[in-house]
C-alpha cells in the first residue's frame, strides 16, 4: 500500500461470539451512521464493525484519497482489530475500496460483497456539488432547513440534498463541515477511477455484487475479468442507494451470501 495510513473511527455490532467478521465500507460523503440499519440487522448473526473512511465521519482528515490508500486504512484497522480475515461489504466508493483490496491482499478477504459498483472508472462530475456546498454561508446559518432552501436549486433532489448535508454539524453555536471539502474536490478524479489492475492476479474467492436493477453501474462485463467466480444479482426498484430503497430485500441478499458462501437468491 502507498502513503500513510490514519486511526479509522468506527461502530461495531453483534455479539463478539457471532460467526466471521464483517467491515462494512461506505461511499463518498456518507459515513458509518449511514450504515446502522443494516449493520444491526446483520449483527444477528455476524460482529459487524462500520468504518468512517478517511475524511469522512469521526475520521481523520489527509490530503491524499486514492484507492491504495483507503484499502490501507482499512487493513490497519483489521492489524489493531487482531483481524487476521474479514468479509468485506462496500457501496459505491466503498465498493471499489473493497475489490482493490482483495486483488492486493486476497489473503485478508473471506467473502466479498461490492454494492453497485464495478472496477471501471466513472465519468465524475462533483466539481460543481463541491462548489455549492463551498458557497453555503456557514456563518449566517441557524439550521439546516436554511441550508437546504439554499442548495436547492443547484441539488434539487431533496433526499440527496438531505444525505449531503448530514455532513453540516453544529459546533460551538457555528455550522461547520465535517468532510473536507477540498480534499474532496482534488481526489474526485482518483474517486471516479479505478486503479489500473491489468498486472493483478483476478479474485477467485467469493464475491457477490449486488446492484440497483435502474442503476446501471454493473455490468457483466467489466467484473468478471477480475472476479471470474463472482455472482450478479439486480434488486428491482432500486437504483444506486438500493440499500435504501430496499433495505429488507438488500440485507437478506447478504445475509444468505454470508451464510452459504453461495449465491443468494434472485430478488
Amino acid at each position: 500500500m502507498v502513503g500513510q495510513t490514519v486511526n479509522l473511527a468506527y461502530e461495531v455490532y453483534g455479539d463478539t461470539t457471532a460467526s466471521g467478521p464483517l467491515i462494512i465500507l461506505h461511499g463518498l460523503f456518507a459515513s458509518s451512521r449511514n450504515w446502522r440499519v443494516q449493520a444491526q440487522n446483520l449483527a444477528a448473526k455476524h460482529r459487524v464493525w462500520v468504518l468512517d473512511l478517511r475524511n469522512h465521519g469521526r475520521s481523520p482528515h489527509h490530503p491524499q484519497m486514492d484507492y491504495p490508500v483507503l484499502a490501507g486504512d482499512v487493513l490497519a484497522f483489521m492489524a489493531r482489530q487482531g483481524l487476521a480475515k474479514a468479509s468485506l461489504l462496500g457501496h459505491s466508493m466503498g465498493g471499489k475500496i473493497a475489490m482493490w483490496l482483495a486483488l492486493n491482499y486476497p489473503e485478508a478477504v473471506d467473502k466479498l460483497v461490492v454494492a453497485d459498483s464495478a472496477p471501471v472508472s466513472y465519468p465524475h462530475c462533483f466539481d460543481g456539488l463541491v462548489a455549492a456546498l463551498k458557497a453555503l454561508p456557514l456563518s449566517e446559518l441557524r439550521s439546516r432547513k436554511q441550508a437546504e432552501a439554499l442548495l436547492l436549486e443547484t441539488i434539487p433532489d431533496k433526499a440527496y440534498r438531505q444525505f449531503l448535508l448530514q455532513n453540516l454539524v453544529l459546533q460551538e453555536n457555528r455550522y461547520q463541515w465535517r468532510i473536507h471539502l477540498d480534499f474532496f474536490k482534488t481526489a474526485a478524479p482518483a474517486i471516479a477511477a479505478f486503479p489500473d489492475a491489468s498486472a493483478l492476479r483476478p479474485f477467485v474467492g467469493k464475491a457477490l455484487f449486488l446492484a440497483g436493477a435502474d442503476s446501471g453501474y454493473v455490468q457483466a462485463k467489466d467484473v468478471r475479468p477480475l472476479f471470474p467466480d463472482a455472482d450478479l444479482r439486480y434488486l428491482k426498484q432500486a437504483g444506486h442507494w438500493l440499500h435504501v430503497q430496499q433495505p429488507e430485500a438488500f440485507t437478506q441478499q447478504v445475509e444468505s451470501f454470508l451464510a452459504a458462501g453461495e449465491g443468494a437468491t434472485e430478488a
